[in-house]
């Protein structure tokens, strides 16, 4: 929803029936730290509690293959957002979820790297006290469970969890089940989006327009004990077409992931 007004959106998210919101920081956002004022800060947590919104996550952009210039940035980026978080409801701060950048091909050559990166987010996140939520991305070094989890073993910190979206892992072959077993014990957070394609070239869609069976899905959260937020990422392949349209696109994946959570077990 980064064409509408952030009041506008949120009054419109719960009227649909949205029960979770969050907030993209990221670069020509009206949420982007440098331009969300702490008076606009101030009426966007006024607006979620009258609204009873949820935001659980807060959207930052950071990679672990970063030259040093922008590894600094990207810590100034955590602290900023820690920031936010605390400004929009001090008492339950919105943790925080990124993907992890690099290719795919590179990951030999620079899981070392990265884990070392990842150790510094770990140190600024747990002074900031706040936890950051790590994505595995079909086009990215982390692309798989298993190098995700590699990373959370060499770092060792609680400051640092799990964002799955099983989207990145369908295009690649990988089981619903077989992600999920491996990611859920250590997942604060949920983004769901379909996706048709291969690995090298692919498109995301909404939620419905894909494959993902949403009845499974819900039932093998559940199995799996989760609880916590799912919420609809709609990517840059689909907001930034002409005509794309938010209200439409965010009543559409209400309709479709409320039917199948409703037929769930």
């Amino acid at each position: 929803m980064k064409t509408l007004p952030l009041s506008e959106a949120l009054k419109t998210c719960a009227e649909i029936g949205y029960a979770n919101v969050e907030f993209a920081l990221n670069a020509g956002y009206p949420t982007e730290p440098k331009v969300f004022t702490a008076e606009a800060r101030q009426e966007a947590a006024r607006q979620l509690s009258a609204l009873k919104l949820d935001l659980p996550c807060l959207m930052v952009n950071l990679s672990l293959t970063a030259d040093d210039k922008a590894h600094a940035q990207a810590l100034q980026t955590i602290r900023d957002a820690a920031q936010v978080a605390v400004d929009l409801n001090a008492e339950r701060p919105a943790i925080l979820e990124t993907v992890c950048g690099g290719k795919p091909a590179t990951w030999e050559q620079q899981k070392s790297g990265m884990a070392e990166r990842l150790q510094s987010w770990a140190e600024t996140a747990e002074k900031v006290k706040t936890t950051i939520t790590i994505k595995a991305h079909v086009g990215s070094a982390v692309n798989s469970p298993e190098r995700l989890l590699w990373l959370l073993e060499q770092v060792k910190s609680p400051a640092i969890q799990v964002a799955y979206d099983y989207s990145h892992f369908e295009l690649q072959g990988i089981g619903m089940e077989e992600s999920m077993k491996l990611l859920l014990p250590r997942t604060k957070f949920i983004h769901v989006k379909d996706s048709v394609g291969e690995p090298g070239k692919f498109q995301f869609l909404l939620p419905g327009e894909g494959r993902t069976d949403y009845v499974k899905y819900f039932n093998a959260l559940k199995q799996h004990g989760y609880t916590g937020p799912v919420v609809v990422e709609v990517s840059g392949q689909i907001f930034n077409k002409p005509g794309y349209e938010p209200v439409a696109a965010a009543k559409k994946c209400y309709t479709v992931l409320a039917d199948a959570k409703a037929k769930a077990i």
